[in-house]
C-alpha cells in the first residue's frame, strides 16, 4: 500500500513538472476563478447585513427606549395594531433586546466603536412594521405618529435605500456569480487538457504498464492526483487573494465617520474562514474531476 501511494506521488510530481507552463496556466485560472466564488459570497454577505434590518417587506422600524415599562410597550404594540388597512398585523413582529443585540453585530461588524457603546441592557428593542400601503407620505406620517409615542426611541424608513441596495446587489451578485462560473469552467478545461497532454507524453510507458499487468485505475490514479493538486493550488491562491482583499477592505471602512451605515459591508472573520474551506473544497473537485475526465477518455492510448 505504502509502496503504491509513493508511486503515485512519485509520479504526480514528474508530471506536474514535465508539464509545468500548462500547469502553472491551470493553477492561476483556477486561482482567479475562485477568487470571483469567494468576492461574490463576500458581496453577497456584506449587502445582506447591510439589509438585515428590512427583511420580510419591513418598510419601518419603531425603536423602543430600553427602559420602556411593559404598559409603555403594550401600549405601543395597540397603536401599530390599531390600523389593520395601512400596516399587515400579521407581519409585525417584535425583537426583544437580545435579539436586537445579535442584529445589530452584523450591521455595526465594521464600527467597534459604535458596537461598543451597545449592551443587551442598554440596546434599544424594536417593532419591525410591514406597511400595505405604497404611499410614501402616509408612511412618513405613521413615523410622525410613532415617534410621539411614550417610550419610542425613534423610527426608521427603507424608503428608496431599500431598492437600490437590492437591485445594486442582485446586479453584482449575477455578474460575478457569470464570471467565476466561466473562469472555473475555462480552469476545468486546462486541467483536462494537461492531464490529456501529460497521457500522451506517457502513451509508451503507459503501454508498457498495461502488458505487463498494470490496471486502468493504477495508470489512472497519479493524472487524478495531478489535476486536483492543480485545482487545490489554485484555492490556495484564492484563499490568500481573498483574506487579503476583505483585510484592506476592513481597513479602509475603518477610515469612515460612525454612522455612515459604510460599517455594515464588513464581512465578519468567521464568514471568511468558511468560504474558504468553501473554495478549497470547489477547487479539489473541479480538479477532480477534470484529471479524471481526461484519464478515463485518453488512457487507452
Amino acid at each position: 500500500m505504502i509502496q503504491r501511494l509513493s508511486y503515485a506521488l512519485r509520479e504526480t510530481i514528474a508530471s506536474f513538472k514535465r508539464n509545468m507552463t500548462l500547469s502553472v496556466a491551470a493553477v492561476i485560472t483556477s486561482a482567479v476563478s475562485l477568487l470571483l466564488v469567494g468576492t461574490t459570497f463576500l458581496i453577497q454577505r456584506a449587502f445582506d447585513n447591510l439589509l438585515v434590518q428590512w427583511r420580510g417587506d419591513v418598510g419601518m422600524i419603531v425603536f423602543v427606549r430600553p427602559d420602556v415599562q411593559p404598559d409603555a410597550l403594550q401600549f405601543i404594540e395597540q397603536n401599530l395594531k390599531a390600523q389593520p388597512n395601512v400596516i399587515d398585523t400579521k407581519k409585525l413582529s417584535y425583537l426583544d433586546k437580545a435579539q436586537s443585540y445579535e442584529e445589530a453585530k452584523r450591521v455595526f461588524a465594521g464600527d467597534p466603536t459604535t458596537l461598543s457603546l451597545l449592551s443587551i441592557d442598554t440596546i434599544p428593542s424594536q417593532f419591525k412594521v410591514v406597511p400595505k400601503t405604497t404611499d410614501p407620505e402616509l408612511v412618513r406620517s405613521l413615523a410622525d405618529q410613532y415617534r410621539a409615542l411614550p417610550g419610542v426611541a425613534g423610527v426608521s424608513l427603507a424608503e428608496d435605500e431599500f431598492d437600490v441596495i437590492s437591485t445594486l446587489s442582485g446586479f453584482v451578485r449575477t455578474v460575478t456569480i457569470a464570471m467565476s462560473l466561466v473562469l472555473l469552467a475555462v480552469a476545468v478545461i486546462l486541467i483536462w487538457n494537461t492531464i490529456r497532454t501529460a497521457i500522451f507524453a506517457r502513451r509508451r510507458e503507459i503501454e508498457v504498464m498495461k502488458l505487463v499487468g498494470a490496471t486502468d485505475w493504477f495508470i489512472r490514479i497519479p493524472f487524478i492526483l495531478e489535476g486536483l493538486i492543480q485545482g487545490l493550488l489554485g484555492a490556495v491562491v484564492s484563499c490568500g487573494g481573498l483574506w487579503t482583499l476583505n483585510k484592506a477592505w476592513t481597513s479602509g471602512v475603518a477610515g469612515f465617520k460612525p454612522g455612515t451605515g459604510v460599517s455594515s459591508l464588513v464581512v465578519p472573520g468567521g464568514y471568511v474562514s468558511g468560504v474558504m474551506i468553501s473554495l478549497l473544497l470547489i477547487g479539489a473537485i473541479a480538479g477532480g474531476v477534470g484529471s479524471g475526465v481526461a484519464s478515463s477518455k485518453f488512457l487507452d492510448v
